[in-house]
């Protein structure tokens, strides 16, 4: 059984998903768990592989989705990617890290904000 909470996250998860594939990205993986640790969603955009961290949030308070991505959960989403690309043979990939912020449930409708390249990585931060 799901918590209310997982439930919102996973919405969440599907809301984004369609509004990528109505934006032509090409979903490849959901939910992919490796490595200890879970990428939200990865996909195909033209030429670029793009790792796609979800967050929802219900309301605004404490900064609203945003703060939700802090730098341990940069350094994990880093270290994931860096898991799949080498476990895909995938060393010349040109690669993005986005973020979509979903704010709102109940009687609101949801607000998508989508955070391309949201965060650079260093060369040195790419853990193969």
């Amino acid at each position: 059984m799901t918590s209310p909470s997982q439930h919102f996250g996973r919405s969440a998860e599907a809301l984004a998903e369609q509004w990528l594939q109505k934006k032509g990205y090409h979903i490849l993986e959901r939910n992919l768990r490796l490595g200890g640790g879970e990428l939200d969603l990865i996909a195909q955009h033209h030429d670029t592989l793009v790792f796609i961290e979800v967050k929802g949030r219900r309301t605004t308070q404490f900064g609203g989705a945003p703060y939700a991505i802090d730098d341990r959960k940069k350094r994990q989403i880093i270290k994931l990617a860096s898991y799949y690309l080498s476990r895909h043979g995938l060393s010349n990939q040109l690669c993005r890290f986005d973020v979509i912020l979903i704010t709102g449930t109940g009687q609101d409708s949801p607000k998508l904000t989508h955070l391309k390249q949201a965060f650079e990585v260093s060369s040195s931060d790419w853990q193969w």
